[in-house]
């Protein structure tokens, strides 16, 4: 114990030099090999990379479960969606496909900044039905019914995704028809994650962002999007979730001050070991920064502001909604609250060359989703 004590005392009295700078290293994670599958002799893999994987079909786990579940029960196990935002200085876009395998849900909203209109389109389809892609190289998924169509078609092979939107007008809402194309071929670096919840479980995420240009008619205007002045972020995600889920998103995107594209997507979730890996990322110009872990906290409720913060000093944003949606529903063994606020976001970044991004009305959506199923 006399030891211990000296040795404390005396580094108390060690003196550093005045010309001696102590560096704060960063957040760092390693980026990984390209890999054909996120998954190795039946077991899933954690990590980043920053390409794509040429299959992911979780299917392919091996004993996922401590009971040996036949493949179509494992499959209603396994939670898949696509989402997209797209954003620029008068309209904010947003639209996702998901199967939760006892039901599918088609969602679409358009917000014009300066009109304050809004229109949100929405369908919920009972049961499964809806296959996600496997790959993201050449691979398309389509919703339609009377008045609505949805297609996403991933096509990496050409450094694009397309998406195609139309949506009739009801007494409701008025007609919206977009045809959107990312443009992946500017140097942009998407983040492939894969993530445990247990030993046999994870969640796989692929995002990225880029330029946008396309076409929209809103309510009979036509609109052109200009990608030097458009941005948008993409996401695939498939998962082994827990019958519980409960998770946070805050994405943003734009323009700096220096005119710059960049953009971020946060999430506070349900993942192991988030400080070895995550889905927390943010993009300038192209280029990626992986971003540490962030804890999500909403102090006055989810209308109210949002605090997003790490510990390591490279995020500290606050979110502001505007505009407030929300579904919420039971049914026998499922329910769901999912909140998806749009608004804009404040604060500061780091990214990975140690400079300060400051975050100022960035238009953005927060996502806070609970869902039993």
């Amino acid at each position: 114990m006399a030891d211990r004590c000296f040795l404390i005392i005396h580094a108390s009295l060690f003196i550093i030099p005045a010309d001696y700078a102590i560096v704060k290293l960063m957040y760092t994670r390693e980026i990984q090999a390209p890999q054909g599958t996120p998954l190795e002799k039946g077991k899933p893999l954690q990590g980043t990379w920053i390409s794509a994987f040429n299959e992911v079909d979780l299917l392919n786990i091996q004993h996922p479960f401590s009971f040996p579940f036949p493949k179509w029960m494992r499959d209603y196990r396994i939670k898949e969606w696509e989402t997209f935002v797209v954003n620029n200085e008068r309209f904010f876009l947003g639209a996702m496909l998901a199967n939760m395998k006892y039901y599918r849900m088609a969602q679409v909203y358009v917000y014009d900044k300066e009109t304050k209109e809004f229109l949100q389109f929405r369908k919920v389809i009972p049961f499964n039905g809806w296959r996600l892609p496997r790959d993201l190289y050449n691979s398309s998924i389509i919703s339609r019914s009377y008045g609505f169509f949805f297609r996403i078609h991933n096509w990496l092979y050409a450094d694009t995704i397309k998406i195609d939107l139309d949506i009739k007008a009801t007494r409701a809402r008025p007609s919206f028809t977009a045809h959107l194309e990312y443009d992946l071929n500017r140097k942009v670096t998407p983040m492939v994650v894969n993530l445990p919840f247990s030993e046999r479980r994870c969640m796989y995420a692929y995002k990225v962002l880029a330029a946008v240009r396309g076409d929209m008619v809103f309510g009979g205007r036509h609109i052109s999007l200009d990608p030097d002045e458009t941005q948008g972020m993409f996401g695939d995600f498939k998962g082994f979730f827990p019958y519980r889920m409960h998770s946070v998103w805050c994405t943003g995107i734009g323009f700096d001050a220096e005119n710059r594209g960049f953009g971020f997507s946060i999430a506070e979730n349900q993942t192991k070991e988030k400080n070895k890996n995550n889905e927390n990322a943010l993009w300038v110009e192209g280029r990626l920064t992986p971003l540490p872990p962030v804890r999500i906290t909403m102090p006055e409720g989810v209308d109210k502001e949002w605090v997003i913060q790490d510990v390591e000093g490279m995020v500290d944003l606050t979110f502001t909604p505007q505009v407030s949606k929300r579904v919420a529903f039971n049914l026998l063994f499922t329910g769901t609250e999912y909140d998806t606020p749009l608004g804009y976001f404040n604060g500061m970044l780091i990214d990975s060359g140690e400079k300060k991004i400051q975050v100022r009305n960035l238009w953005g959506l927060g996502e806070k989703l609970y869902l039993r199923i």
